[in-house]
């Protein structure tokens, strides 16, 4: 399938599909909405990537983008999961990674392809003394941190 820019109306739908695991953020945000199109017999098209290999979430997902599309008339969108495409945290818009920190998450930071998961800057009080103290988090997307100052253990969204 040609590589199509997402259709203005269809992210503004989708918009309202959130990440299961992490309620503020939609799914546009996180960036794994790969393609929306309307396409000219009325139909739509909607490709969705995981964020990592076995993602649980991705066919909950998938099934919300279909329910919001037919809530909003659209009879038979064709929701495709590509589990071929590979997604990487830089697709993490700006108002995805600020609602990422609303929710207690420090985002990832933008990579040229250096994955470490490092220190990083603690969602609670800003804070740069914070120290990885596991890079193995509740889900395979985070990493577990703790913060010299305010002590609080916060998660990280790794970067990938």
């Amino acid at each position: 399938m040609a590589n199509v820019a997402p259709h203005p109306e269809l992210l503004a739908l989708l918009q309202q599909v959130k990440d299961p695991e992490i309620p503020t953020l939609s799914l546009v945000e996180l960036g794994v909405i790969e393609q929306a199109e309307l396409r000219p017999d009325g139909s739509v098209y909607v490709e969705l990537i995981p964020t990592f290999a076995g993602c649980p979430a991705i066919a909950f997902m998938a099934l919300e983008v279909e329910q919001v599309l037919k809530n909003a008339g659209y009879t038979q969108p064709m929701v495709v999961i590509n589990k071929h495409k590979g997604w990487d945290s830089n697709k993490i818009t700006e108002a995805g990674r600020q609602h990422l920190l609303d929710f207690g998450l420090a985002p990832p930071p933008r990579h040229q392809g250096d994955y470490a998961v490092e220190a990083v800057a603690c969602p609670h009080c800003g804070s740069s003394r914070t120290v990885l103290k596991n890079p193995f988090g509740p889900t395979l997307c985070r990493a577990i941190h703790y913060c010299q100052d305010c002590r609080e253990t916060f998660e990280q969204f790794k970067p990938l």
